[in-house]
């Protein structure tokens, strides 16, 4: 009997142990949940298909991008171009030969800085500053925001949230701005780690157009459609 009641003793302590955890988790989870978790970021779709969003950000590379066109445009394909607002500002033609070729335009904030070491204000500035020249251009309001060099903190996540866009970062990273990223090293990248609904961070650089037309003849083989990103997100 003594050791059948320290037993059920020593449970309960367990028991109790066990509740206080789950209290202690519950109020710091759900406390922070209206300041950071009531909205998606999408590090890649969510559907379960074999279709993969391109995702091109552009604030320089110009003289890549009507050949990254060309290419697309060989193969129809439609990706997301996220753009930031200086770089829109001072290239109004480009972007609207972007969008004209059916391509999705997102918002890369107004200046290509890091966006977690922003106040909220400042965060709502640069990303509404963006929204307002695109718009202003093409008569059209982006619906997703990509933090430049995926650099964000809780007030870029409410900025967002208060502008009605969702936070898209990726799930493959071509690294294709670095100087030592050869085409080859850029399409072993996104194959060896290519997965259903990814989100494939790419630039307009010399070695992304060499590697385009090799990347999209091996997804295409491997029965994957490259598509935008809204093409991958209910």
């Amino acid at each position: 009997m003594i050791i059948l009641n320290f037993n059920k003793k020593f449970l309960w302590i367990i028991l109790l142990i066990l509740v206080i955890v789950f209290l202690i988790f519950a109020y710091f989870f759900y406390n922070r949940s209206d300041e950071t978790f009531y909205m998606d970021i999408y590090y890649k779709g969510n559907i379960d298909k074999k279709i993969v969003a391109f995702a091109c950000n552009v604030d320089w590379g110009n003289e890549y991008i009507q050949p990254i066109l060309e290419v697309f445009n060989d193969h129809n394909i439609k990706i997301t171009f996220f753009v930031t607002g200086k770089w829109a500002e001072k290239n109004p033609e480009i972007l609207k030969k972007i969008f004209e070729k059916g391509h999705e335009i997102g918002n890369h904030g107004y200046n290509h800085i890091d966006y977690d070491k922003l106040s909220y204000e400042k965060n709502i500035e640069e990303i509404s500053k963006a929204h307002i020249i695109i718009n202003n251009i093409l008569n059209y309001k982006p619906r997703f925001f990509a933090p430049p060099s995926g650099a964000y903190n809780d007030n870029t996540i409410k900025a967002a949230k208060d502008l009605n866009y969702d936070i898209i970062m990726w799930s493959i990273d071509t690294i294709d701005w670095r100087e030592d990223s050869t085409k080859e090293l850029i399409k072993k990248r996104i194959v060896d780690k290519i997965h259903n609904s990814a989100i494939i961070l790419m630039h307009p650089t010399e070695e992304t157009l060499k590697a385009l037309p090799e990347i999209i003849l091996d997804l295409s083989n491997s029965g994957y459609k490259i598509g935008r990103v809204s093409d991958i997100i209910n």
